[in-house]
């Protein structure tokens, strides 16, 4: 599992209003700016944790993304082949990257 999730995308999940630079994605070379309170270590180590898990177990997500055909092409199969063909376009991708 890569570390996907960066330290200031915890920061602003924990407090959307706090102000810092994070250099290097390092725990120890935060600055807080703007009389932002720090935030523990301890906290933003759990926060990233749970992020990187929520970003791990949607790839599935990402994965359908990159398959789906366009908005264009699909309306054009609805178009074409109707909901229900649609829909088994739909369904190859799902079937192929299943949610878990």
């Amino acid at each position: 599992m890569a570390n996907d999730i960066h330290i200031i995308k915890a920061i602003v999940a924990i407090n959307p209003d706090a102000e810092a630079t994070v250099t290097d994605n390092d725990y120890d070379k935060i600055i807080w700016t703007t009389g932002t309170t720090p935030i523990s270590k301890a906290d933003l180590q759990a926060k990233v944790a749970e992020l990187q898990t929520e970003y791990d177990n949607n790839k599935y997500q990402r994965d359908r993304e990159t398959e789906y055909p366009s908005i264009i092409d699909q309306l054009d199969d609805i178009y074409h082949n109707g909901i229900d063909g649609w829909k088994a376009t739909i369904k190859k991708t799902k079937d192929k990257y299943p949610k878990e």
